[in-house]
């Protein structure tokens, strides 16, 4: 009988190699990280990892392959995905992303404005479960309020950046704490707790900058009546996944919630609720195929043992919790750099990361915490990933005139490190390991 595994082979790797080349290379050599798209890359990687692999005839080596999608957490992933499509779909045409803006920004004070719109991305991201969609709501906004009070056009493009990656790294339906406690095995509300003691501080922190870059500013943008009962859906899943509540029964309430809502104040008619459905589930189509790929073309390198070889190498000198901390952060903030995607590192991260944790002993919703801290850190500075990109043609402005302003990234990385050195917080960094 063949062995499961083949021990630690440093060419298990080259179809990761084959996908970088075809998505990092030729994207830089076209100036254009969108030019090549990262499904056409990992299928090119796919087929080289079946057609290198050991594992006997072709047939033997696609079943191989197969096994990768068809693991459970990959599958419940997708599932999750799909109803954070409809959820998200349904909530934008039924108007609650237009009422929570509306809600959160009529409510600040015009004094502290640019700390105002920060708080205010940061509770529109956490309850919408995406960084991009916060940034392409309130972008224009920000961006009108610069005009109308003299506030740098970067710095407030930077302030909707910085509390759109807040929220991406802690909104239970965001697709980053979804992979990240997935692919670790723990569960999302003792992920945010563990997370949220970690990045809080430094939350602080950045609005009490922004209180101090943006002071004087007068509140002059006009905005919409708000429509109270279309922000309830995201009240609602937010309280409910705090609660613990299983996150599929949380994003199906929201998606009902949603639809009835609508329904009741002739935001769409049930064709159109349908339809708002459909759309958000198609939107997650790449997504659901590259984690599908992804989860194939990793199973590969694991069974030919690839990821044997990068855990051995990884960990030869390390010795403690903290080495094995900092490795984790390594590897999922190089994937990021590489991929100019937070959730597609997470995917490819995620499974190295949790033989790290095992052999270390790291409970997995700090090493998940990690996981989304460092990738959400990456993803928000880099000049070349969709945050910044969509938040500088909004603004129209270059994504370097963002970039000095954006003081939570960066102010986040330190407590990443300062995390990992201090063993913070002491309640999660020195449990013991659980099963998943």
């Amino acid at each position: 009988m063949k062995p499961e595994n083949f021990p630690p082979n440093p060419l298990a790797l080259v179809p990761l190699g084959v996908f970088l080349f075809a998505y990092v290379v030729v994207s830089l050599l076209a100036g254009d990280f969108y030019k090549m798209p990262i499904t056409v890359a990992f299928v090119l990687a796919c087929v080289v990892a079946v057609a290198m692999s050991r594992g006997g005839s072709l047939h033997r080596r696609i079943e191989l392959f197969c096994k990768g999608p068809a693991n459970p957490n990959i599958m419940l992933m997708i599932l999750i995905f799909i109803l954070a499509g409809a959820f998200a779909q349904t909530a934008k045409a039924m108007g609650a992303v237009d009422a929570t803006v509306n809600l959160t920004l009529s409510i600040l004070p015009g004094n502290i404005l640019a700390a105002g719109v920060f708080i205010a991305a940061c509770l529109i991201s956490i309850s919408v479960g995406t960084s991009v969609g916060t940034i392409v709501a309130l972008t224009p906004v920000a961006a009108g309020l610069s005009e109308q009070t003299g506030l740098s056009l970067g710095l407030m493009a930077a302030v909707v950046v910085s509390g759109a990656m807040f929220g991406d790294n802690l909104s239970f339906i965001s697709d980053t704490t979804i992979v990240a406690t997935r692919t670790q095995g723990c569960k999302m509300d003792d992920k945010f707790k563990t997370n949220f003691a970690i990045v809080f501080p430094f939350a602080i922190v950045t609005m009490l900058l922004y209180v101090l870059v943006g002071s004087g500013a007068s509140h002059a943008f006009v905005l919409e009546p708000v429509v109270w009962v279309k922000v309830l859906p995201y009240a609602a899943v937010l309280a409910a996944a705090i609660m613990g509540v299983n996150v599929m029964l949380v994003l199906l309430g929201g998606t009902l919630l949603c639809g009835i809502i609508g329904l009741c104040t002739h935001s769409f008619t049930i064709w159109g609720w349908t339809n708002a459905m459909g759309n958000g589930i198609i939107g997650m189509a790449e997504l659901i195929i590259v984690t599908l790929l992804a989860g194939g073309m990793l199973e590969m390198i694991r069974y030919n043992g690839g990821l044997a070889f990068i855990i051995k190498r990884m960990t030869a000198h390390i010795t403690t919790k903290r080495g094995a901390e900092t490795a984790i952060a390594g590897i999922v903030s190089f994937a990021n750099l590489c991929t100019a995607n937070n959730t597609i590192a997470l995917i490819m991260a995620g499974p190295i990361a949790k033989e790290i944790a095992a052999k270390f002993n790291i409970v997995p919703n700090r090493c998940a915490s990690l996981l989304d801290i460092c990738s959400c850190v990456v993803q928000g500075i880099i000049p070349y990933g969709a945050q910044l990109l969509m938040a500088a043609n909004l603004a129209s402005i270059s994504p370097v005139g963002i970039m000095k302003y954006l003081y939570y990234p960066y102010l986040l990385a330190l407590g990443v490190l300062l995390a990992i050195l201090l063993r913070y917080p002491r309640k999660h960094a020195e449990g013991t390991q659980t099963a998943a």
